[in-house]
């Protein structure tokens, strides 16, 4: 909820579990900001009606066929001069291969899906569905700028530039 005092505009967060959302409506306080239940790999918004349509940490647990379906959605809702940016893991950057490795000891069988996706399925989506790769940034290098140092839990410190972990790609419809 740190961007409710950075964004202005309306807003609507999707989620799959209705409590996060309904957490984040009580946390964020504002009127004009909606949060519900995702409805599958839909999303139930108006033709060209969003500026940004963000998926961090969704691609990861999901198929590549429902990724596939989330950014065709995203296309659709995405305005001329919209962009998609989501987060996703890749094998390239050795600081994700850790989770790969999780991924493999977990033998339950109702354990958390971590998908990886490479540059080139990014790239086979976008020419597929009309849209190009405008960014793409290595999950493990600072690329975020923070106007203020942030203090992580187990006592870091981060200044200027910032990174997620999970590299980041940004989308926009491509140009004729």
């Amino acid at each position: 909820m740190q961007l409710k005092d950075y964004l202005g505009g309306s807003f609507v967060g999707i989620d799959v579990v209705p409590e996060l959302h309904q957490y984040a409506q009580t946390l964020c306080g504002r009127k004009d900001w909606r949060f519900y239940t995702a409805p599958g790999v839909t999303i139930p918004e108006p033709d060209e009606s969003a500026d940004f349509i963000v998926f961090f940490s969704v691609f990861t647990h999901l198929l590549h066929e429902e990724t596939y379906r989330y950014l065709r959605e995203a296309r659709r809702v995405l305005k001329p001069d919209g962009r998609i940016v989501f987060s996703f893991l890749e094998f390239r950057i050795a600081s994700h291969w850790f989770i790969f490795e999780n991924s493999v000891r977990d033998e339950r069988p109702d354990k958390v899906l971590n998908q990886f996706i490479d540059r080139d399925m990014i790239g086979a989506f976008a020419r597929h569905l009309d849209l190009e790769i405008l960014q793409i940034d290595d999950g493990h290098l600072p690329h975020i700028p923070i106007d203020r140092t942030l203090h992580w839990a187990d006592g870091r410190e981060v200044r200027d530039m910032g990174a997620l972990g999970q590299s980041v790609c940004v989308l926009g419809r491509a140009v004729a």
